[in-house]
């Protein structure tokens, strides 16, 4: 059974004038149930990540700032949400939550979580929404431990990753490939190992002829213990901060592609749901459709 990763505390409440919807989170979960995609055996609850395994990614008086509130005004413009204590506590645990679905996904397969990707916080600064880098510490956890030698990063959201970038810039053991908007956020970007820029308005037909050959075939060179798949919506046309132009369908078979390739050369494949910015009915509609493609993969695949 397709193991989810979940934790109530997500939905960690914030100033009601604030845009970023946390809500989001548990509006997810309960999409999912209901709509019969996932039942709640299937879902486990993460542990916040150790100080010890934060740190080998991010800088302790950057953690301890943050969590002590005393992050400074310029500081928390450049992450753009609040430091409150319901948010710190929904951050340690997103990224526990990242680690445990990369353990789970190495187990089985292929594990989803149904928060993370923030890929553009850096080891001594937060940026874009992004506070710790989930996925590079998760990747830095298995690495230390041995459980992987070799792993891939497959960013899709529409913002290039630019924190998971820079953190690994030095480090062959792991591979980072962002596929984003090339006139969007971040304005200076950090090389990738694997940059695809697109035009602004690309649809559905553009974005798979940029990835579809190119995927696969990193995948053969390559040859990863582990790929972590962030999966953000915001390259759909109707994102607020996207500027290129996936329908539903295009991010269908986009997920679709990654998750299979993956699976068919026997890779484990975490994901994590990314960015995306809309009103919040459509936004959770956008965020579910990696867990259709997994659940419909997981089952092709016999997980």
């Amino acid at each position: 059974m397709l193991p989810l990763v979940y934790h109530p505390l997500y939905s960690a409440p914030l100033p009601s004038s604030h845009r970023f919807p946390m809500a989001k989170f548990k509006l997810l979960y309960h999409h999912l149930l209901n709509s019969s995609l996932i039942q709640e055996q299937q879902i486990h609850r993460p542990l916040s990540i150790s100080r010890r395994d934060l740190e080998l990614v991010h800088d302790r008086h950057y953690h301890q700032s943050f969590c002590r509130g005393n992050l400074t005004r310029e500081q928390q413009r450049r992450i753009g949400l609040p430091s409150t204590r319901p948010l710190v506590q929904r951050t340690w645990l997103a990224v526990g939550g990242t680690l445990l679905t990369a353990r789970l996904a190495l187990n089985a397969g292929l594990a989803c979580h149904l928060a993370g990707g923030t890929h553009h916080a850096h080891p001594s600064f937060g940026s874009g929404f992004c506070i710790f880098n989930d996925c590079a510490v998760a990747a830095s956890v298995l690495l230390q431990q041995a459980f992987v030698q070799q792993v891939l990063v497959i960013d899709l959201d529409v913002h290039q990753g630019d924190g998971t970038a820079a953190i690994f810039a030095q480090e062959p053991k792991v591979f980072t490939l962002s596929v984003h908007a090339a006139s969007n956020f971040p304005l200076r970007k950090v090389n990738s190992d694997l940059d695809i820029p697109l035009e602004d308005q690309a649809d559905d037909d553009g974005y798979m002829a940029a990835i579809g050959d190119r995927l696969p075939d990193l995948l053969d060179h390559l040859k990863p213990d582990l790929v972590f798949y962030n999966a953000g919506v915001d390259p759909h046309r109707d994102d607020k901060l996207g500027r290129l132009g996936l329908t539903d369908q295009g991010l269908l078979n986009r997920d679709r592609l990654v998750i299979d390739a993956c699976l068919r050369r026997s890779i484990p494949i975490a994901t994590v749901i990314g960015g995306g910015y809309d009103a919040i009915t459509p936004l959770v509609e956008r965020h579910a459709i990696v867990f259709r493609a997994a659940v419909e993969q997981a089952r092709l695949f016999g997980i």
